[in-house]
């Protein structure tokens, strides 16, 4: 040992100090496993942000780049988002003016609803998924799935979400152009129960951006994490991940809350 150290010019102090730092434990040992529990818990689906929030929910205070950093040595990372399908087939029926005009903030729930259809491609068939989101809390009011875009999809999540508003309850309903929501029977539906329907201006996909990103959460956290053999199978994921999304899946503009947790302590205020 004597020689090496010679050999290095390397002082026997400094050799044994840096050995004792080696076989130190690692600080951050148990913080890199709370990182990891909850990244697995939500398969994947939480970036640093939401992993840092989850973290605090149990008290522990950390700093965000931390949480940042150690993702990165441990190699967990989020995936990204990829765009959807267009329900726009021309001039069918009767469109609405743009009543919501990219104003995506509630002050209560049941005030502001936007709802939208997109599809999931399995085994050589298709799903279509059609569900109402509340701008007050991001929350999944009610929603169909359909191996075809029909009408009675939308027909099916409009009578779901309706009969979740109580007698004054009155939202405003946005969409986009897609002739389901041009239909008479629709607006008929929104007329009885006193709503204000508003529709996207045309080609403005971003006129009705929380619908678009709902979705894209949807696919990247769920469709695309996952192999369906059947369109069945699908539908009974999409149920799952839905309820997920409501009742577990925090939101760093909710407080760290999930939607239901932050509608309900709302309520409860």
């Amino acid at each position: 040992m004597a020689c090496l150290l010679k050999l290095a010019n390397l002082a026997r102090s400094t050799f044994y100090y840096q050995h004792k730092s080696l076989q130190g434990a690692d600080t951050y040992e148990q913080l890199k496993e709370q990182i990891r529990t909850l990244f697995n818990c939500h398969m994947g689906r939480y970036g640093y942000r939401r992993i840092t929030a989850g973290i605090r929910q149990f008290g522990q205070q950390v700093n965000h780049k931390t949480v940042q950093r150690l993702m990165g040595t441990l190699g967990l990372k989020s995936l990204v988002r990829p765009k959807k399908y267009r329900s726009f087939k021309g001039e069918v029926g009767q469109a609405a003016p743009n009543e919501l005009r990219r104003r995506f903030k509630a002050a209560a729930p049941y005030q502001k609803w936007v709802t939208d259809v997109t599809e999931f491609h399995v085994a050589g068939e298709r799903l279509y998924l059609s569900p109402v989101l509340d701008l007050y809390n991001g929350e999944i009011v009610a929603f169909e799935t359909s191996k075809r875009p029909a009408f009675e999809l939308v027909d099916s999540m409009l009578k779901k979400a309706l009969a979740k508003l109580g007698p004054s309850d009155r939202p405003l309903l946005h969409s986009d152009q897609g002739w389901q929501y041009r239909m008479p029977a629709y607006q008929r539906q929104l007329r009885e129960r006193q709503l204000v329907q508003s529709m996207s201006r045309k080609g403005n996909c971003l006129d009705n951006a929380a619908m678009e990103s709902f979705f894209a959460v949807l696919k990247s956290e769920f469709f695309y994490l996952n192999k369906f053999s059947t369109v069945d199978e699908l539908r009974d994921g999409l149920t799952d991940y839905i309820r997920y999304y409501n009742h577990d899946r925090i939101k760093l503009k909710l407080k760290g809350l999930s939607p239901v947790q932050y509608r309900t302590q709302a309520l409860a205020a």
